[in-house]
């Protein structure tokens, strides 16, 4: 293994949460997995590959399953400074665990909410980490990524509304989060960005007229095992696979006490159990599970 990164890097990382890294996937991969998308767009077979945009529903906000529809994907998430870096965050044994990618379309790109990924996956362990891959320049105007630094150490938070899990935090005042530690974390493309999954993180709408495009893998120990297998939280493991290490013989546990994701209502994205979309379009009732947010719906 090279280390990728410095001492420095990673008590930054411990430190706050998150950590930024320029350059670190080449241009090649980038230019690649943006054409796919660039493809993708101008077609009119996005049917079943993502969730459309309500704004404009001729446009998508998320393609589901990435690494499933072309190889670019899977050759960033095997990217070996990449994965270098990951190991030097959650230890040698690493595996993969699910794959996304976002699309802010100009103008019109979703809200998303303060929240926390450990919420939607409660672990035996924090040793996760997301990778928040720019696709392209990012900036405030195209909603880069927003990160309430340090808000990982708050441990998991909140994220009901009336007794139901609606994936986010009300408001970041009202659990102590400092609002002069938001971060905007605006960098060029080829940008990875690592996030603990207890770390506070949102984006606004994009009102620019350009794109912004993330592709993010997520990684995790190979000690850290599922505590929750409600309504198709399930559907992320046959596609998790051990990358580095060997496979664990035992569950590292934390001790604390995991909120889990119990909605009022079934639902399948982020977006939609943020916006409320699950109960207004009738999902079906739920009181013992939710949706994968990061999985594509089963067809019917």
């Amino acid at each position: 293994m090279t280390e990728i990164l410095t001492g420095h890097d990673v008590k930054t990382y411990r430190d706050n949460g998150f950590l930024v890294v320029e350059g670190l996937v080449g241009d090649e991969l980038v230019d690649r997995a943006r054409g796919f998308v660039d493809a993708l767009l101008a077609s009119d077979a996005t049917d079943g590959v993502g969730e459309p945009e309500p704004e404009d529903p001729a446009m998508i906000r998320r393609v589901w399953a990435p690494t499933s529809r072309d190889p670019v994907f899977n050759e960033i998430v095997e990217y070996p400074p990449l994965l270098d870096a990951v190991s030097q965050l959650v230890g040698d044994d690493v595996e993969f665990q699910y794959s996304k990618l976002n699309i802010k379309a100009p103008r019109v790109g979703s809200v998303v909410e303060w929240h926390q990924d450990f919420a939607y996956y409660p672990h035996t362990n924090t040793d996760l980490v997301a990778v928040l891959i720019y696709l392209d320049d990012a900036t405030r105007e195209n909603a880069c990524l927003k990160v309430a630094a340090g808000s990982h150490r708050l441990g998991l938070l909140s994220h009901e509304v009336d007794g139901h899990f609606r994936g986010k935090i009300a408001t970041l005042a009202g659990v102590g989060v400092d609002e002069s530690s938001v971060v905007d974390c605006e960098a060029p493309a080829g940008t990875a960005i690592f996030l603990h999954p207890l770390l506070a993180h949102a984006s606004e709408k994009n009102i620019s007229d350009r794109y912004r495009r993330a592709f993010i893998p997520s990684y995790r120990s190979a000690d850290a095992f599922p505590v929750y297998y409600g309504p198709r939280a399930a559907h992320n493991e046959p596609n998790a696979r051990l990358l580095r290490g060997r496979p664990a013989k035992v569950a590292r546990c934390e001790s604390g006490h995991w909120r889990l994701p119990i909605a009022e209502a079934e639902f399948n994205s982020l977006y939609e159990v943020q916006e409320g979309a699950h109960l207004r379009s009738g999902g079906h009732k739920s009181s013992t599970g939710y949706f994968s947010h990061e999985v594509a719906p089963t067809p019917a």
